[in-house]
């Protein structure tokens, strides 16, 4: 019973109550972690040199803590992804809405490969947030590339929450023609 009337007391006060950061042993968490609502590209075949691939992100209004950094990681895919940094973009909303969000520094970890886009500021709660990461080019082979997505909240040291994996398809033209074209015509 005792159990019960404090889940309704918490609820209540939850609701009542801005969200507050989580903090364990001085590391800061999300209350409620930004949700990864989905993941695109301007191209989708080998080899295309003018792609940009974006991934859209919302932060919940009770997610406690702004958003600091996000980090993208190529998980899966045939052949590398390599970005240029120096063109990474981020848009307050979606792709189509191009009122910039200001960054700070846009780095790449050389052995995991992930690149970290910094917000300079950080994202409010009740935000979506779009990154717009350019290629060097496509992939040179076509399939499903999977991207990891984790987000950080402001503090330091802040914990990663992983938000799942960006697909991006590439299609290889090349092969779809002969292996997919009707054999009999009528």
């Amino acid at each position: 019973m005792k159990s019960q009337f404090a889940a309704i007391v918490f609820s209540l006060l939850s609701l009542t109550l801005p969200a507050q950061a989580v903090q364990v042993r001085g590391t800061t968490y999300f209350v409620s972690p930004p949700r990864l609502v989905g993941a695109s590209t301007t191209q989708n075949h080998v080899y295309a040199w003018s792609a940009t691939y974006y991934f859209t992100l919302e932060i919940p209004d009770n997610s406690g803590e702004p958003l600091q950094r996000v980090t993208i990681a190529q998980d899966d895919g045939v052949d590398r992804v390599r970005f240029n940094l120096k063109e990474t973009e981020a848009f307050d909303g979606d792709r189509r809405s191009r009122t910039k969000l200001g960054l700070g520094e846009v780095t790449l970890d050389e052995k995991t490969k992930a690149v970290t886009v910094n917000f300079n500021p950080p994202i409010p709660a009740g935000k979506r947030v779009t990154i717009a990461l350019a290629p060097e080019r496509n992939p040179a082979y076509g399939g499903v590339y999977l991207f990891g997505v984790t987000a950080f909240p402001t503090g330091d040291p802040a914990y990663g929450q992983f938000l799942g994996f960006g697909r991006i398809s590439i299609y290889d033209n090349r092969f779809d023609s002969f292996f997919f074209r009707p054999r009999f015509r009528h």
